[in-house]
């Protein structure tokens, strides 16, 4: 696929299965608060990985909460949020590759590109590609050599035909060994049709933001209000020069094990950076009751009605949390009210998901 429409692709979303699996929900223990101020967590992951924790219900202000906010992120507004079930780690690949085996699921990123769907997301009188290049494939992270703008994501993306959850950086690459990293390269359709088989939902953006704070009050960050001094590092994301140059201060240069990091004080792991993760609801530009002839009321129960007043009305989908790639000097995408835009079936092998349960 040539660079204008690799360019295209990413910028839609930086700018921007029926068997019913039923089963006893296994509940995670909640850290004590002490263990949110350390770096690195000790827990055993085969007994956290599928288990949930209750998030109380609650009132809060949404939105906003530091100067990198975007304005999207405004203004603050209270939301009040019921008592749920959530996923103490983001879903794994050994999860999702149960789900496959039962159902024989085929993700997005492993179905050929429909032109016509596509087209409706770049300029009109974009031509159309070579077939060779609609075949199957997602976006793969490339670093550059150098500074680059940090305007134009199509400097580090990278359409790759044959990238997928199984081979998460192309062909030749696979996930031996790693059924406790998140899964990858999944679009808002795999992380919806998971939810529905695994007899759960997505969660909404309030209720992911709400839980992300795990009981601070006007918090940036899931562990406090400043981003990491000294040798503490509470998350995955890129330490050293955007694009080109990752100094891997955390341990890792791409995503890593889930609950490696410790847990936010409702016993979460990973609800900031490791990688982006879908949410509910349809994005619009602001998640509050706007003054246009396009008034939307904000659900916190349902999804929106899709609305940017620079970009067409096509359907995306809010993510949240952030990821292995985010930095200050590029993507704040792991604070805690930062919200991120993509197309219902994109995928990138920065973005996975978790899940929600109603009490």
């Amino acid at each position: 696929m040539n660079r204008i429409i690799i360019f295209l692709i990413a910028i839609t979303f930086f700018y921007s299965c029926k068997n019913e699996k039923k089963e006893e929900v296994k509940m995670a223990p909640v850290p004590s608060p002490k263990a949110v101020q350390v770096s690195h967590s000790d827990v055993d992951r085969e007994s956290i990985i599928g288990s949930m924790v209750k998030i109380p219900a609650g009132e809060f202000e949404m939105g906003a909460n530091s100067d990198q906010a975007d304005e999207d992120e405004y203004p603050k507004h209270l939301v009040k949020v019921d008592s749920f079930l959530m996923d103490v780690t983001e879903v794994t690949n050994a999860q999702f590759r149960e789900f496959v085996d039962a159902t024989g699921y085929v993700t997005t990123a492993e179905k050929d590109i429909d032109w016509e769907e596509m087209k409706k997301q770049l300029p009109e009188g974009t031509p159309k590609p070579d077939a060779s290049m609609l075949r199957a494939g997602s976006l793969v992270f490339k670093a550059t050599e150098g500074p680059v703008p940090l305007n134009n994501p199509g400097y580090w993306w990278a359409w790759t035909t044959g990238a997928d959850w199984k081979h998460p950086e192309g062909p030749g690459s696979n996930i031996d060994g790693k059924d406790q990293w998140p899964v990858v390269h999944i679009s808002w359709e795999d992380a919806k049709a998971y939810a529905d088989w695994a007899g759960k939902r997505l969660p909404t953006e309030a209720e992911w933001e709400w839980a992300a704070m795990g009981g601070l009050s006007k918090s940036v960050y899931p562990w406090g209000r400043e981003l990491d001094k000294g040798d503490t590092i509470h998350a995955n994301y890129w330490q050293g020069s955007f694009p080109f140059k990752n100094s891997e201060e955390d341990g890792y240069y791409l995503s890593a094990p889930v609950g490696d990091f410790v847990a936010n004080g409702y016993g979460l792991y990973d609800m900031s950076g490791n990688v982006w993760e879908w949410c509910s609801d349809l994005y619009h530009f602001k998640s509050y009751e706007m003054n246009s002839d396009r008034e939307v009321a904000y659900n916190p129960k349902g999804p929106q009605e899709s609305y940017d007043p620079d970009e067409p009305l096509i359907e995306k989908r809010v993510l949240r949390g952030g990821s292995f790639l985010c930095n200050d000097s590029y993507c704040s995408g792991y604070r805690v009210s930062r919200r991120m835009k993509g197309d219902a079936k994109s995928s990138y092998n920065h973005t996975g998901f978790r899940c929600v349960k109603d009490l």
